[in-house]
């Protein structure tokens, strides 16, 4: 079982990998036999959540996650300093060498690969409902991570198995058809195996895998599917979520700033969906918040900020007041952000206030949230709009209570279906303004290149022109280094 880490077409596959075998495991799997007893498929369980929070390694807790998703046009980076890696991605010219690309593909196949070992084995184990909750949350992160690598790579290699063969040393690329395939079996069954509340934070639910399934739906109807008849599924199974958001412990939170208090008092809200939690103090923080968000100016990093166009296009009002860091605190005094060094408006989603006001530091225990219940309500509203072609009360319903929060006015009555879901789509980017949304909307509605047409003066301007074959990152290099095939 320990050859797999070293074949599975895992980033890092060479001293590195020899690295990760002589290590302590830390819930990492060596063999069936440790998967016989429901302790062992708990432990087994912690091997599939932490390689996709495995700080500077693997998964989402760095800018990596930032950075794979810089063709949008929320996000940017310093157009000098050592963000060399970042800016690849904002100018679309990656290369496969590219370290932040690897962190996440490193991330998702580690855990589908632990995700396999549950899957191949809980079954032997008995069928009581705690031992069908760890299945269920194995199948959902496998789909959880598929999802992440289909919308960044396109097509990919498809390991569904636990057990090493030669066959996977030259497995070859598979179409984004069969990776969906995968994804929505995996989360049908998740839905059903899984109870209705989170076992703990961070954990997932069958609220959880309904959720998750309906932005696969929302997706399948885009580029490069453009199955039409998804639009109707992802609707139905949204508002499966909406209606019983009681059941499930989902909800809008009244006050959007308390979404982002840069303090613990904003994990576990009611609107998370899926979160990934960190814990400093266990040595597991997380680094994407922080130093890697704030300005130069105030001894910052500059690993990510908003585009210029961006911010000038963002409706003003609350939202907008939490969202952004546009003041920065200099030992000469306040800067205004069209003065700081680089000329760009910050994040204050992301800023650290604890133990005090922007506190400098790059290790925290806020959660990363993944999935609130806000985009459930957007991804219903614009998917019933695209599936019938009028919107109905409850679709203006779910778009306007997020409108509301936010401080603007209802959208208007009467919009055609594509102009509501057009208005449905400008929300999602407002709302999900930095959270890892924004790239995936306009992949899948083909908008990449206007969304990179205009750039502002002080924005990076691409290397590249937007090519559909640039939807996608290059697989990273020493992954095509062991197979040619890929």
């Amino acid at each position: 079982m320990k050859k797999i880490f070293c074949i599975l077409l895992l980033a890092s596959l060479t001293a590195a990998c020899n690295k990760e075998l002589n290590e302590n495991p830390n819930g990492q799997l060596v063999g069936d036999d440790a998967l016989s007893t429901i302790e062992g498929l708990q432990t087994a369980l912690a091997g599939v959540y932490q390689p996709l929070k495995n700080g500077y390694t693997s998964g989402f807790a760095t800018a990596a996650l930032d950075a794979v998703l810089m063709g949008s046009d929320d996000l940017t980076t310093h157009p000098a300093s050592n963000k060399q890696e970042l800016r690849e991605m904002d100018q679309f010219a990656v290369n496969a060498t590219n370290s932040r690309i690897n962190v996440i593909w490193l991330g998702c196949y580690k855990a589908i690969q632990n995700a396999n070992n549950i899957i191949d084995n809980y079954e032997k184990v008995g069928t009581t409902a705690n031992i069908k909750q760890i299945g269920g949350e194995a199948y959902f992160l496998r789909a959880f991570s598929y999802f992440w690598l289909v919308r960044l790579w396109g097509n990919i290699p498809l390991i569904t198995t636990s057990k090493y063969s030669p066959d996977l040393l030259t497995i070859q690329k598979s179409k984004p058809a069969d990776i969906y395939a995968l994804i929505e079996s995996d989360l049908k069954k998740a839905e059903v195996m899984m109870g209705n509340t989170k076992p703990a934070a961070g954990r997932v639910s069958a609220g959880t895998a309904k959720a998750l399934l309906a932005e696969v739906y929302l997706t399948e109807g885009g580029y490069p599917m453009k199955d039409a008849s998804k639009y109707a599924l992802a609707a139905a199974k949204a508002k499966e979520v909406m209606d019983n958001k009681a059941t499930y412990g989902f909800d809008l939170v009244d006050d959007f700033g308390s979404l982002w208090t840069g303090t613990t008092s904003s994990n576990n809200t009611p609107e998370d969906v899926l979160t990934f939690q960190f814990c400093s103090s266990c040595g597991n923080p997380s680094t994407l918040y922080g130093k890697s968000c704030m300005p130069g100016d105030e001894s910052g990093w500059d690993d990510y900020f908003c585009e210029v166009t961006f911010f000038n296009n963002f409706p003003a009002g609350r939202r907008k007041d939490v969202t952004f860091y546009t003041v920065f605190k200099t030992s000469a005094g306040s800067v205004n952000w069209q003065n700081g060094q680089t000329k760009h408006p910050y994040y204050n989603k992301f800023r650290v206030n604890m133990p005090t006001p922007g506190f400098l530091t790059s290790g925290t225990d806020l959660s990363v949230k993944l999935l609130r219940y806000a985009q459930v309500l957007l991804t219903y509203a614009e998917a019933q709009a695209r599936s019938t072609g009028t919107p109905n009360a409850d679709a203006y319903t779910a778009v306007n209570r997020i409108r509301k929060r936010a401080g603007l006015l209802d959208l208007p009555a009467g919009l055609s279906g594509s102009a509501f879901a057009d208005a449905v789509v400008a929300e999602r980017s407002w709302e999900f303004a930095g959270e890892y949304t924004r790239w995936f909307d306009l992949q899948r509605l083909e908008l990449v290149e206007a969304a990179n047409a205009n750039k502002a003066t002080d924005d990076l301007k691409l290397i590249n022109p937007v090519t559909k074959e640039r939807y996608w990152m290059p697989v990273p290099y020493a992954d095509k280094q062991i197979n040619s095939g890929l």
